[in-house]
């Protein structure tokens, strides 16, 4: 730990304040850590390595970053704890040395309509307030400026308690910038009625044709044929006006049916906070292709997308308005503020140039500030997260990276390690969860875990500097100087997926032909349009499955069995064999056990202090009622069947007499992802961002589409896992399927058949194809970024 000490920490004259330079974590037990105890530098860049499942995350987040925050919490009052998430303290015998962590993670940005880049930064406060101040004509305060801000009027008479009371009549005005139209969201729903009903027939002949809308049982049709408002038995196209409209937009209204008090409510209301108001990607999958069909999004024609009122948009500065400087790319931006010279407001923009440089610098300056934050990729929204840290003045904290270069090109990657190194050197611990050797490299100490994943994981195999990690006889160590090399020879096409004229987001009139029957790899910096290309110009159809970086959808109840379909044939196998319901051996269900209702732990609310979970008593943890257990399919019951790694369950399923081919197919497929070492039962709020991608691709690899789009497969991507990634690649492809992959990892492209190079840079420097062509092609012509660092990759 000779990397810990600083000079003259342990001198004859130095101060006992100053001998506290190391994180200490002594019996770490959370999830699959095995009694860890290491010693952390501080105000060091400490990488920590090792394959996907090997503790990585369990050590830094939920240990070290947990401990950290919860200690945080507990000096707050007991009335505003109240307000904050519970935090429970981790499995760790002793954490001492620990400073305040800022985590930067990868999750999602939140889809909020109307949340943006620039309300997510605040940058667009600075900039409401720098149109107030110079904006011509003045139409206001900063608020006027806000698109989530509504214009307010009102009046009439208040009571002034002074002396003799006496009523005062009294006006209140706000002015927001909210354009009434859109309500401040840029895009317009419209209903599409003709996928609602068939109007040639009557709501008693089943008019409707809302998916479980059937007209003789279901409650809700029965409101519409009894309300009195229409004529039941009346086709809809002959409604007279006044019928239409109480039919379509009534206002809600108690009506009896059959005896009973149900509200009456007009047709699109009911669609809009029956189908609108939730979650598309939570929808079954009926229910999201009936959305899809019935409803549109359209750009707000009032507003032009821009979400303003017309007032906010005629105030401006210089001839640019706050909706056109939204509009623009972030690194424009920050050179129309640059030439702004207003000594009024010279602190404002100095504020505000800074905060723009951060984005540019940090490889963001193609974004715009009116992008909707939930659009950004996992990587683009922890970078946007990074912005608010870089100018702070904050020193001796810890900062918590997952994963940094997530979606980096490799020309990016330089650029970020500078990021993280200026953190350092202002006097901050660095704590980063990484895979690639480019960022590893910069580390001052380097911790690797595992030796494996899962039950294989969960120990310190080394712990040191770089250097002695390359000599180190593990598995990063082993691996940290692969190089992939280019393939001799490469598959013919068997056809081409022709794109013409992509103009989606910067393309600029894109014609491509993506060969089909081979791998495809369509790279480019970040921000160059690649998954704009595929993602807008490829539909994802009846043939096609994609596979992108969207988060899966579960709970703490939700775990691989379930997601994948694998618990459904394993209850029938179980029901079949004791000759009892299958509904017994679901936790969710009616197996579950009554105490903690089948989720294993039992939450406890400590109103003042951390909430905690407790294993559940009565079942100990196993989630089924007793009885329940006492069912056996192979010798083994079911909670025993759940705690099982896939590699396991995969030999117990597929011979002898617990053999089940439906499930031994699943399992089988989660193991070619490299999903070997995840127990079946283990919840999806505990997997990593890498492995829910992985998850999600080993279901959709049952789907029979035959062209596959895998967006960055490799996030979360031990260096040794990538082999075996390439491998499944391969074999989708010998399969007869066409795979397309959006990828920066240059394992990847060395691998590929055929390369699409993007750039050649990021925004409106991009959407342009400045390559096409093999591998091989690309190494030796060396005309873009992308063949330059192939080339440095494969040592041509």
């Amino acid at each position: 730990m000779s990397s810990a000490k600083r000079p003259g920490t342990q001198g004859p004259g130095s101060h006992a304040a100053d001998s506290h330079d190391l994180i200490r974590v002594h019996g770490a037990r959370e999830n699959n850590l095995k009694d860890v105890s290491i010693d952390l530098p501080k105000r060091r860049l400490t990488v920590f390595t090792g394959v996907s499942g090997s503790g990585k995350s369990s050590l830094v987040f939920n240990t070290v970053a947990a401990e950290s925050q919860r200690l945080i919490n507990e000096t707050y009052s007991a009335f505003v704890q109240g307000f904050m998430p519970t935090l429970a303290r981790p499995e760790v015998d002793v954490l001492e040395g620990l400073t305040t962590a800022i985590i930067v993670d990868q999750q999602r940005m939140g889809a909020d309509p109307r949340s943006t880049v620039g309300t997510a930064t605040d940058v667009n406060a600075m900039l409401r307030i720098l149109f107030s101040r110079l904006g011509k004509p003045h139409i206001g305060p900063p608020s006027a400026y806000s698109f989530n801000t509504a214009s307010v009027r009102a009046s009439g008479a208040i009571t002034v308690e002074r002396g003799n009371k006496k009523a005062v009549k009294a006006t209140f005005q706000r002015t927001g910038g909210m354009c009434t139209h859109c309500e401040g969201r840029g895009t317009v729903s419209d209903i599409d009625l003709t996928q609602l009903y068939d109007d040639s027939k009557s709501l008693s002949e089943g008019a409707f044709t809302i998916p479980g809308w059937k007209s003789d049982s279901q409650w809700t049709v029965q409101v519409y044929a009894q309300s009195g408002f229409v004529d039941p038995d009346k086709p809809i196209r002959r409604y007279t006006k006044k019928e239409l409209h109480d039919f379509l937009y009534g206002e809600p209204v108690k009506v009896k049916v059959n005896g009973v008090n149900l509200t009456y409510e007009g047709l699109i209301p009911k669609i809009q906070k029956s189908f609108l108001s939730k979650d598309k990607e939570a929808m079954q999958p009926h229910i999201r292709a009936f959305v899809e069909r019935a409803v549109t999004f359209t750009t707000c024609p009032e507003c032009e997308g821009t979400r303003l009122s017309e007032g906010a948009r005629s105030s401006k500065i210089k001839k640019i308005s706050i909706a056109d400087a939204c509009a623009m790319e972030i690194r424009d931006l920050a050179q129309w503020v640059r030439d702004l010279d207003e000594p009024s407001v010279a602190p404002l923009l100095t504020a505000l140039r800074d905060t723009l440089d951060s984005f540019v610098e940090i490889g963001l300056g193609y974004l715009s500030l009116d992008r909707p934050a939930g659009t950004l990729s996992g990587g683009e929204a922890q970078r946007v997260k990074m912005i608010r840290h870089l100018g702070s003045s904050l020193t001796d904290t810890t900062y918590v990276f997952d994963e940094p270069t997530v979606g980096l090109h490799p020309h990016d990657i330089q650029r970020m390690n500078d990021l993280l190194l200026r953190l350092r050197d202002k006097g901050n611990t660095v704590l980063v969860v990484e895979h690639k050797p480019e960022a590893i490299a910069i580390a001052d100490h380097v911790v690797d875990l595992g030796p494996g994943a899962g039950a294989a994981g969960g120990t310190v195999c080394f712990e040191g500097t770089v250097e002695e990690l390359r000599a180190a006889d593990t598995v990063t160590g082993r691996h940290l100087d692969d190089r992939a090399v280019l393939k001799e020879s490469v598959r013919k096409p068997t056809g081409a997926l022709e794109i013409r004229g992509a103009n989606t987001h910067n393309l600029q009139d894109v014609d491509v032909d993506v060969p089909l029957g081979v791998l495809c790899v369509v790279t480019g910096v970040a921000g160059s349009g690649k998954s704009s290309l595929i993602h807008g110009s490829v539909p994802a159809g009846a043939d096609v499955v994609s596979v992108d970086q969207s988060p899966i959808k579960g709970s703490r109840r939700s775990n691989p069995a379930t997601y994948t379909g694998l618990l459904d044939p394993i209850r029938k196998a179980f029901a079949k064999a004791n000759d009892v319901k299958p509904a017994l051996f679901s936790a969710n269900s009616e197996g579950a056990c009554p105490t903690c209702n089948g989720a294993g732990v039992i939450y406890t609310d400590l109103a003042m202090m951390a909430g905690v979970a407790t294993p559940c008593e009565d079942c100990e943890g196993k989630r089924f009622q007793p009885s329940v257990l006492e069912y056996r399919f192979g010798g083994r019951d079911i909670s025993e069947v759940l705690a099982m790694s896939v590699d396991r369950a995969e030999e117990f399923f597929g011979a002898g007499e617990a053999r089940t081919p439906a499930a031994h197919k699943i399992l089988q497929r989660l193991s070619d992802v490299g999903l070997g070492y995840l127990t079946l039962g283990q919840p999806l709020t505990t997997l990593s961002g890498g492995e829910r991608q992985r998850l999600k691709l080993a279901t959709h690899m049952s789907e029979k589409g035959g062209v596959y789009v895998l967006d960055e497969p490799t996030t979360g991507l031990h260096l040794a896992d990538v082999e075996q990634l390439l491998g499944l690649l391969d074999r989708l492809v010998d399969a007869g399927k066409s795979v397309i992959v959006i990828e920066h990892h240059q394992a990847v492209m060395a691998h590929a058949d055929w390369i699409i190079d993007l750039g050649p840079g990021a925004g409106h420097d991009g959407g342009r194809v400045v390559f096409e062509g093999t591998p091989a092609d690309l190494v030796a012509d060396r005309s873009t970024l992308t063949g330059e660092h192939l080339a440095a990759y494969v040592g041509a």
